[in-house]
């Protein structure tokens, strides 16, 4: 099942989504913190750009 996921998100509409990784500091323990989420490709920018 998984290679069905993987040969549909080469082959169609998911080449315009990116898995972005943002490292975040929590202001209330002063640890960083991972911030994970798909984005559109036009979109990546203002992900990493936001607080």
């Amino acid at each position: 099942m998984a290679k069905k996921v993987v040969a549909t998100l080469k082959t169609g509409a998911g080449k315009s989504f990116t898995k972005v990784i943002k490292m975040v500091k929590s202001p209330k323990t002063g640890a960083y913190v991972f911030k994970e989420e798909v984005v559109h490709n036009d979109h990546v920018k203002d992900f990493l750009n936001e607080k």
